[in-house]
């Protein structure tokens, strides 16, 4: 029999970016907090993990607003708000690998102009511009409240109304950014590789086309990357660094992170989230609320059955989830790489067949470029990913030790290979260590369900719900909580469930502890 053996304030389960920036931020408002990881270390789908003296990223890499403030990035606000930095490096081109030919991208409107012209000439220079102009005032307004005033209470009239000021002047734009960036894109766009570049950046953000991406995520990513002087920043020490400072914020505040705690279920007493039960049967109990970091289907899982409605239930379940990924980590000798090698890489192999068709988008990074510590001396860490295409069905009950599972990973890894053949042709020749993931490795490290993406939740035609749940005190964050899928997103959703739980007066004071 299970005995109690240990009280908390407020559990949290899983240690993504969401998860850590929810409990870090509770720990700083006072509340007792304890973190429950399933795995040995944490971070969720933003750890880095370390193979033969290469360091590498299971996840996200691209990165801004890290290294600089006052930022409009929500995961700079929360280390502000606990006091900690991410030291970074920074650089502004990545490579573009596309139907139209190779050339390296930067950020920043003058230079991304200056690739526009070679390729397309002057009139689309001029869309560009236009674009540009269109989209200035939808950015200052999505970037006019910042998520860390938001709370999903009455107490949000106090917090949202601090900025009324800044809000006011932009009411006219809000109506757009929470509809489809296209309705808005495709007034001013209609050069055709413009269209197609709009595509590609809205999936890199949302893992959906421009017309299932959100008004606002582009509106923010108009505000962050196509402004005077933008850098982008890469970690020092890899993606785990940002965890790494998340977890130094909990700790520093009295909260607790705890590894191998694999969270079985959500202990519901009355209508009220009273703790969370361990595999094994220990209990971890929750006097204020319990905060659930899993994806929006696997909350699902751990709830008694009758805790909630069924129509809620059936609700939560019926969210489509994007498809999963491929990923290759590699180890490759660097002797004779070329000098000018961009960090990042996108590959484009058809327009026609759409962003979202399998195998279709390739994504490369090669961050040992950017921090040589992440690799042996003379050698390069390079990570490489189909990003949100990979169907589950194709790996669906296959045994991860059979031939047949062996045979597929090399048969569909095959895309990325190639992909990487036209940046570093004798790719294969230099490779010294191999990792080959897919959706069943996703489903299975990540805990993720169908080991997906996350939600897909087209723009104009679906909301991401809030952080509330039928049951009292248990609260949600992630990707699948508003505002969606991307670290900015995930790092707002922790923000979000940890201010809905504490007072308006304390939330007030942790704004004044961010720079705007």
């Amino acid at each position: 029999m299970a005995t109690v053996n240990e009280t908390t304030d407020v559990v949290v389960i899983g240690s993504g970016i969401g998860g850590l920036s929810c409990a870090a931020l509770l720990a700083k408002y006072g509340l007792d907090v304890t973190v429950c990881e399933s795995h040995t270390i944490p971070g969720g789908a933003a750890h880095s993990f370390e193979r033969h003296g290469y360091k590498f990223d299971s996840g996200p890499s691209l990165h801004s607003g890290l290294s600089y403030s006052p930022s409009s990035n929500p995961l700079r606000h929360v280390l502000d708000a606990i006091g900690e930095t991410v030291p970074c490096t920074t650089y502004d081109i990545w490579g573009c690998w596309l139907p139209e030919g190779n050339f390296n991208a930067a950020v920043g409107a003058d230079q991304f102009c200056e690739v526009l012209e070679n390729l397309r000439g002057k009139p689309a220079v001029q869309e560009w511009r236009q674009l540009q102009r269109v989209m200035e005032p939808y950015a200052k307004a999505a970037t006019a409240l910042p998520p860390a005033a938001g709370r999903f209470d009455w107490g949000a009239i106090f917090t949202i109304g601090k900025f009324l000021p800044s809000l006011l002047p932009h009411i006219a734009s809000f109506p757009k950014l929470s509809g489809p960036f296209s309705e808005i894109a495709d007034e001013v766009v209609k050069d055709e590789f413009i269209r197609n570049w709009l595509n590609l950046l809205c999936f890199m953000l949302s893992g959906l086309p421009a017309n299932a991406t959100s008004a606002a995520e582009m509106a923010f990513m108009f505000a962050e990357w196509y402004r005077p002087g933008v850098l982008l920043d890469y970690p020092l020490g890899g993606g785990g660094a940002i965890i790494d400072a998340l977890v130094r914020g909990l700790q520093k505040y009295g909260g607790e992170l705890v590894l191998n705690a694999h969270v079985d279920a959500v202990l519901v007493e009355g209508n009220r989230a009273a703790g969370v039960r361990l595999r094994g049967g220990k209990e971890i109990r929750a006097r204020r609320s319990v905060v659930s970091n899993a994806s929006v289907w696997d909350m699902l899982k751990l709830l008694p059955d009758g805790s909630v409605p069924q129509r809620f239930r059936e609700e939560r379940q019926a969210i489509p989830p994007c498809d999963s990924f491929m990923h290759l980590h590699l180890g490759i000798d660097a002797q004779g790489l070329p000098d000018n090698l961009a960090c990042h890489h996108m590959v484009v192999n058809d327009w026609e067949k759409g962003v979202t068709a399998e195998q279709n988008v390739v994504a490369v990074s090669i961050p040992s470029l950017l921090d040589p510590s992440l690799a042996p001396p003379g050698k390069q860490g390079i990570h490489v990913y189909t990003p949100a295409t990979e169907p589950y069905a194709l790996w669906e009950g296959l045994d991860r030790r059979s031939e047949a599972y062996a045979q597929l990973k090399q048969e569909r890894s095959d895309v990325m290979w190639r992909a990487l053949e036209r940046i570093i042709p004798d790719i294969r020749r230099r490779c010294e260590l191999t990792l080959v993931g897919t959706p069943l490795t996703h489903e299975r490290f990540l805990r993720r369900h169908r080991g997906s993406y996350g939600p897909a939740i087209a723009a104009g035609k679906g909301f991401f719900p809030g952080p509330g749940t039928p049951i009292e005190g248990l609260l949600c964050c992630g990707d699948g909580t508003f505002p969606g899928i991307g670290v900015p997103a995930v790092a707002a959703s922790g923000m979000l469930a940890a201010n809905t739980i504490v007072s308006v007066a304390k939330h007030l004071q942790m704004l004044d502890d961010i720079r705007w």
